[in-house]
């Protein structure tokens, strides 16, 4: 039977991940933030372009049981489980994430499309 680590045990190591994890959480949540931002000024192609990048990011989490594959890579740092263990945010924010900002992709990516279509051709 495997060993599970303590909660002393790799410490750097599970500080690493979670710094990892984050910034890349903060690269996709700010591509969402930036989708209806870019439609406004005008650049309807950027707004495309984030919103395909958070695109594929959404196919890693549907391949993957909707879960970051960093939270695996965390999972053998630590016992806990809780919903921010993985990553540096807090917890409120770690457990309603996907709903929070898969809203906010959505609304996005709609005003942008609304706006794209209202277009003079």
């Amino acid at each position: 039977m495997p060993k599970l680590p303590t909660a002393n045990s790799g410490g750097r190591a599970l500080s690493l991940v979670k710094a990892a994890h984050t910034v890349v959480w903060a690269f996709f949540a700010a591509c969402i933030v930036a989708i209806p931002i870019a439609s406004v000024l005008g650049a309807h192609s950027v707004a495309a372009w984030l919103a395909a990048v958070v695109l594929v990011e959404v196919a890693v989490l549907a391949l993957n049981d909707m879960r970051c594959p960093l939270t695996a890579v965390a999972a053998r740092y630590t016992v806990d489980r809780r919903p921010n263990f993985d990553i540096f945010l807090p917890e409120w924010l770690a457990r309603h994430n996907k709903v929070v900002f898969g809203t906010l992709y959505v609304a996005g990516v709609v005003f942008a499309l609304a706006r794209w279509l209202r277009l003079p051709s």
